[in-house]
């Protein structure tokens, strides 16, 4: 064992992704003065965060405003190795995320399109052609209701 879990939060570090998750620019000045540490204090324990792979400061977009309204879920069942139409999957620009699951689907992803002749030719052409891929079903979100990043600072 090396030691305690590299994902052991404590409460400063909870803090601070709380912060930054609330608003990913602020200045460690006043990231700082939030949770009662130092400047320098303070860009260390960012530092430190994202060096863990604990989190990451990134610009989150709304799909639908940036000219990609349709968003659904594909449910994949496979043949064979799963690991690889999963990679063949995440090769794919248009999914944002890629998982592989357990239950009615061996692989969950997420795709966002232009418009639903997008998201069929996607499906049609990359999808269903890759070996291993044994069925599809497409789920798509017709509302948003909630979207949330703020996992572990509880």
């Amino acid at each position: 064992m090396n030691g305690p879990d590299q994902h052991d939060l404590d409460e400063l570090d909870k803090s601070i992704v709380r912060a930054l998750q609330r608003d990913g620019r602020l200045p460690y000045s006043q990231l700082g003065a939030e949770i009662g540490l130092s400047e320098s204090a303070t860009r260390q324990r960012v530092h430190r965060l994202t060096e863990r792979g604990v989190m990451q400061i990134v610009a989150v977009t709304d799909p639908a405003k940036i000219g990609l309204p349709v968003q659904a879920m594909l449910g994949i069942n496979v043949d064979g190795d799963i690991s690889v139409v999963a990679d063949a999957l995440a090769a794919v620009e248009q999914f944002e995320y890629v998982v592989v699951a357990a239950g009615r689907f061996d692989i969950l992803a997420e795709i966002v399109c232009s418009d639903s002749d997008d998201l069929l030719r996607i499906v049609n052409n990359r999808v269903r052609s890759i070996p291993g891929v044994r069925g599809t079903e497409i789920l798509t979100y017709l509302k948003l209701v909630k979207q949330t990043y703020n996992w572990g600072t509880g």
